[in-house]
C-alpha cells in the first residue's frame, strides 16, 4: 500500500452514512453530539449555510463538499440566522441503515445534502483525519473530477439501490473521503501545511516516507534514509521536521508503535515476533518504547484490547 492508505488503515478510519437531507424554505439542523466523529456534508442540489461557532458562516452550493472536524458542533440550514433543531443521533443512525430521507423545512425540498461521518482510533499516534483543519472545504468546480463523480455515484446509489447496495455504499463512503483529500490538496496546497498530508506534497519528505512505510523494520538512520532518498543527510534532517514537526527517527518510532498495536490487538503472535518485525532486536527495548507510546506494556495492551473486544461483542443490541 501507499503511505496514505497505510495510515488510513492503521489509524482505523471508518465511514458511515448519516442523514440524507431534503430541505426547503426555512430549516436548520444542529449537529452537536459529534464527539469522535468528523462529519462530511455533500450538497447535491440547491444550497445551504454551514455555521460553526466562532467562525464566519460558509455558504455551500450544489457540488460543494465540506468535512467538519471531529467533535466540532455546527449548524446546517437555509440561513445563518435560522436556529438549528438538534439532530437525533439515534434516528440518524437508523436512517443511515435504512436509507430513509430526513425532510426539513417549511416548503417543498429544493436542497439535498448527503451527510457521512468518519471515526478513527484516537489512540493511534499517526493520524490523517485528526490532523486536518476544523473545516476542509472543496467548492464546486475547484476540486477534481474524481470527487464529483464519486459523490454523484453515491447519490445515485442512495436514490436507486440495487443488489449489493450496502457493499457499494460502504466502498463509496471510503472513496469519498480519499477523493476529498485529493481534491483539497490539489486546490489548497498551502492549507495542508502542518498536517500529515503535507508530507506527501514535499518531494523529498514524500520519498523518505515511502521508504519508511515500505520497510519499517529496517534499522534506518537519518544518513541511510537520506541515501535511499537521494539527498544529503543535512537536507533530509532539515526538510523532514520542517514539513511535519518530527524528525525521521521520531516519526518512524510512532509508526512502528502503531503497527505493533494493530498486531497486538488483532492477533496472537508472540511479542518477540512483533518486536523483530518493527525493528527491535531486543524485547525489553521494544517494551520500553511501546510503554512510552501507549502507556502500558505490550502484554497489558493486548489483554485490555481483547477484553474490550469481548465486552463489545457480548453487549446487548
Amino acid at each position: 500500500m501507499d503511505p496514505l492508505s497505510d495510515v488510513l488503515t492503521v489509524s482505523g478510519v471508518r465511514g458511515a452514512l448519516g442523514n440524507r437531507v431534503a430541505a426547503g424554505g426555512t430549516w436548520a439542523t444542529a449537529v452537536d453530539d459529534c464527539s469522535g466523529e468528523a462529519v462530511l456534508h455533500a450538497v447535491t442540489a440547491g444550497s445551504a449555510w454551514l455555521t460553526v461557532p466562532g467562525r464566519e458562516a460558509l455558504h455551500l452550493a450544489a457540488g460543494d463538499v465540506v468535512l467538519v472536524g471531529s467533535g466540532i458542533p455546527h449548524v446546517l440550514g437555509d440561513d445563518p440566522r435560522t436556529p438549528g433543531t438538534a439532530c437525533d443521533r439515534a434516528a440518524a443512525t437508523r436512517r443511515g441503515r435504512t436509507g430513509e430521507v430526513l425532510t426539513l423545512g417549511s416548503q417543498p425540498p429544493t436542497t439535498h445534502v448527503v451527510t457521512l461521518s468518519y471515526t478513527c482510533d484516537s489512540t493511534a499516534l499517526t493520524q490523517v483525519v485528526q490532523s486536518l483543519p476544523d473545516l476542509v472545504h472543496v467548492a464546486a468546480g475547484t476540486g477534481t473530477a474524481g470527487l464529483d463523480a464519486t459523490v454523484r455515484m453515491l447519490d445515485q446509489e442512495l436514490r436507486d439501490p440495487q443488489i449489493a447496495s450496502t457493499a457499494v455504499l460502504n466502498s463509496l463512503i471510503d472513496v469519498v473521503l480519499v477523493q476529498l483529500l485529493r481534491a483539497w490538496l490539489a486546490s489548497r496546497p498551502v492549507a495542508c501545511r502542518g498536517t500529515w498530508l503535507a508530507m506527501t506534497q514535499d518531494p523529498v519528505v514524500g520519498r523518505a516516507l515511502e521508504h519508511l512505510h515500505a520497510d519499517p523494520g529496517r534499522p534506518w538512520t537519518t544518513a541511510s534514509l537520506a541515501t535511499a532518498t537521494a539527498v544529503s543527510r543535512a537536507t533530509l534532517a532539515r526538510r523532514f521536521p520542517a514539513v511535519i514537526g518530527q524528525t525521521p527517527a521520531a516519526y518512524l518510532t510512532s509508526w512502528r508503535m502503531d503497527l505493533a498495536a494493530v498486531r497486538l490487538r488483532q492477533g496472537r503472535e508472540p511479542v518477540e515476533s512483533i518486536a523483530s518485525d518493527v525493528g527491535y532486536s531486543s524485547v525489553p527495548a521494544f517494551t520500553r518504547a511501546f510503554t512510552r507510546a501507549h502507556g502500558r506494556t505490550p502484554g497489558r495492551y493486548r489483554t485490555q484490547a481483547r477484553d474490550a473486544g469481548q465486552a463489545w461483542e457480548t453487549a446487548p443490541a
